[in-house]
Parts: C-alpha cells; sequence; structure tokens
C-alpha cells in the first residue's frame, strides 16, 4: 500500500517564480514525483531571490522546490523539446506559468502538448486569463494580483493615503493553492472519464476572490468604502488595540448579547456595561468612538500575555498582531502542522495549509541543485548513458 496519496504521481514543473511551481509543491508535499525544468546554468529566476542574496541558504527557493528533482536543460534546442515530450508522454501533470507566446515558441502550449498524452492534466496558470487583449502580458502577484484588484487601493483609509506593498508571495502562495484546486478537480474528473485536460488560473481571478467581498458589494451596485481608521469603526469591538507594553491586537467580538458583560467584567469595567452609551447595539454604534477611546486607555494598563489570559478567560475572539521573528516559538504553528522540519532536521518550512484525515504528507527533503537529477530523470524515460552524454556535449543538458 502506498505510503502517500500521490505515490506515483508524474508531475513536471515547467513554472517559475512562485504560483505555478507552489502548486506543485503542494503536490510534492503528499507523495507527487515533481520535476523541475530549469534552463542550464542559471536554472529557475526564483533562485536566489532571498531578502539576503549572501546568506548561505536560498530561503525562497528552498520553500517552492523542496522535494522536487531538477532537470536542467535548454528548450530552445529541437532535443530538449524532444526530452520534454518524452517526459509528458508519461506524466500525469504539467504545470507552466510561462508567457502564453513563449509556450508556443517552445512547443509547450496545451494544443502542442495535449496530443502526445490524453489523460494529461495540464495546469496552466497566467498573470491576467487566457483570452481578451491583456492574455499575454506578464505579472507579479504585486501588481495582478494585489493592485489589479482592488486590494492595495482597499486597505488604506483614505483617498490621499498611501497604497500598501504586498509582502513577496502574498499572493503567489493562495494563487497556488488555487491552482492545485483545479488540477485535482481534474484528476478526480480523469478518475471518471479517462480523459485530462486543460486547467486555469490567475493571478487576477485569484486577486479578485480574495477581494470577493467588496467586488460583490460593487457588482450590485452599492458604494464600496475604504477601510476606515481604528477610530472611525462602526464597531468597537471588532478593532485592535495596543497593549501596556507596546503591542497590539484585534478583537473580534460579534456575539455581543451574550459576550458583553462578561468582557466588561473581564476588562474591570462592568459599569460599562449600563452606561446609556453603550448599552445597546444602537448606542455602541452611535458611540463607537467613545467607546474606542475608552477601550485604548484600559487596554494601556496591561501587557499583552495578561490580555491574552483575560480575553481567553471568557472566550473572547482576538489575535495578537504578530510579529515573523516570533514564529519561531510559536507551538501552535507546530501543533496545527503550518511548521514541520525538514527531513534531515535541520530547520523547519511552510507546510501546505491543509491536511486530509489518514494521510500522510512527505517529510520536506532539500530542494535541489540545479540539473542535481538530470541524468536520472532523461534515463527513466529512456535515455542512455550515450544519449545523455551527447545531449550534454550539445550544451542542452546541465
Amino acid at each position: 500500500m502506498s505510503e502517500n496519496l500521490f505515490d506515483g504521481l508524474k508531475v513536471i514543473d515547467c513554472a517559475s517564480w512562485i504560483a505555478g511551481p507552489a502548486a506543485a509543491t503542494i503536490l510534492s508535499d503528499f507523495g507527487a514525483d515533481v520535476i523541475k525544468i530549469e534552463p542550464p546554468g542559471v536554472g529557475d529566476p526564483w533562485r536566489g531571490r532571498g531578502p539576503n542574496p549572501n546568506a548561505p541558504t536560498d530561503y525562497y527557493w528552498q520553500l517552492t522546490s523542496r522535494n522536487k528533482r531538477s532537470l536542467a536543460i535548454d528548450l530552445k534546442h529541437d532535443e530538449g523539446r524532444a526530452a520534454l515530450h518524452k517526459l509528458v508522454s508519461g506524466a500525469d501533470v504539467f504545470v507552466t506559468n510561462f508567457p502564453l507566446p513563449v509556450r508556443e515558441r517552445l512547443g509547450l502550449a496545451h494544443t502542442q502538448l495535449l496530443p502526445l498524452n490524453p489523460r494529461l492534466i495540464y495546469a496552466s496558470f497566467t498573470a491576467y486569463g487566457e483570452h481578451g487583449e491583456e492574455a499575454a502580458k506578464t505579472g507579479f502577484d504585486s501588481t495582478a494580483y494585489w493592485a489589479r484588484t482592488g486590494l492595495m487601493d482597499m486597505v488604506r483609509a483614505y483617498d490621499d493615503y498611501e497604497p500598501a506593498r504586498s509582502m513577496a508571495g502574498m499572493g503567489d502562495h493562495p494563487s497556488g493553492t488555487g491552482l492545485y484546486a483545479a488540477i485535482v478537480t481534474a484528476l478526480y474528473r480523469r478518475e471518471k472519464t479517462g480523459q485530462g485536460g486543460l486547467v486555469q488560473s490567475s493571478l487576477l481571478q485569484n486577486g479578485l476572490w480574495a477581494n470577493a467581498c467588496a467586488v460583490q458589494t460593487r457588482l450590485f451596485g452599492d458604494h464600496v468604502p475604504h477601510r476606515p481608521t481604528r477610530l472611525e469603526v462602526p464597531n468597537a469591538f471588532a478593532n485592535h488595540y495596543r497593549t501596556g507594553d507596546d503591542r497590539w491586537f484585534i478583537m473580534a467580538l460579534y456575539n455581543e448579547q451574550r459576550q458583553l458583560r462578561g468582557f466588561m467584567e473581564a476588562i474591570g469595567r462592568p459599569e460599562l456595561t449600563n452606561d446609556p452609551r453603550f448599552a445597546t447595539d444602537a448606542a455602541r454604534k452611535q458611540n463607537a468612538r467613545a467607546l474606542v477611546e475608552v477601550l485604548d486607555e484600559v487596554f494601556a494598563t496591561r501587557s499583552l500575555a495578561e490580555w491574552r489570559t483575560l480575553l481567553d478567560g471568557v472566550g473572547v475572539t482576538f489575535g495578537i498582531v504578530g510579529k515573523v521573528d516570533e514564529v519561531l516559538d510559536d507551538a501552535q504553528m507546530v501543533h496545527a502542522g503550518a511548521l514541520v522540519p525538514f527531513a534531515d532536521g535541520n530547520g523547519l518550512t511552510v507546510s501546505a495549509p491543509f491536511h486530509l484525515d489518514g494521510e500522510q504528507k512527505v517529510a520536506p527533503r532539500r530542494a535541489p541543485g540545479i540539473g542535481q537529477h538530470s541524468d536520472a530523470v532523461l534515463a527513466e524515460v529512456g535515455y542512455s548513458a550515450d544519449d545523455i552524454g551527447n545531449l550534454r556535449s550539445l550544451g542542452v543538458l546541465d
């Protein structure tokens, strides 16, 4: 019996940067054999893109390329394309986010590959979709997911505020999860019909889905205001506050009828329950700013650790405004399976964001070097040692 759900599933990751490869990474977490296609010499452009170019470890590459095998082959050469076509003929999934014109030039378009293998799932990822005037346009998550879809604009409080920049990969990784969902849906269809086919996703679609509440509001003709400042929120209990030790947390207390009295007692202000300004839902909305100012004073009197204990004690939903530096000491992230150790025991990595009962994920293996598995991968599809040597002599293979 297979140890992992996707054992035996052959995946070709002929993509670059993050979103497309991230979908293949999730497949690899559940046991798929993922072959990473890279150009010889320089490798994937995502290599070496971490925050510290002089770091001993390529952090971003280790995250998105764990578990994969690297085949460094030049697809501009006929021999390179022929090798890829051999791989495709026996693969289950082909993932690419190359620009559409590039795919045509390299013989990678779905119309060129699907005839080679009727069971192949061709997973296509683009910036702006595959139809319309912008179909061939390049994009990153900062431009297509974050900026274009209104997210970048909506998180600022006023029109004259500067828009907020996104974090690296902030839209790519959720988009990769969306592409993974499309792939698995197609695999399910293949189980029913025996046929593969084309699946598509894009940064634009995923960004719009992330901003769907605002977009749907506008689609029905209503105005969508910017996020108000914390002093102008309509609900003081759905707001963020600074503690006495200069930390922040955000509350989401929505069941006021049941939780209000216990909350007021926990913060040491039970008299506020009967304060005419705050005694009813309507009054609290009308006097939200005044309530925020009261709670600002209250929460400034204790540390974050104290408030966590008190609020947890009365069942108030809240979240600390965490810092990346604290992730290493966050035991809950390990308990939740969000952080898992590398198979060599040296450090942690971020796991795929879901679990299946009874299914084990692969202990994550270190990402490959450029062309680390080229010989082995080609040998598996029938290339002899002489064939491989010839490709290398021609400069096709790394």
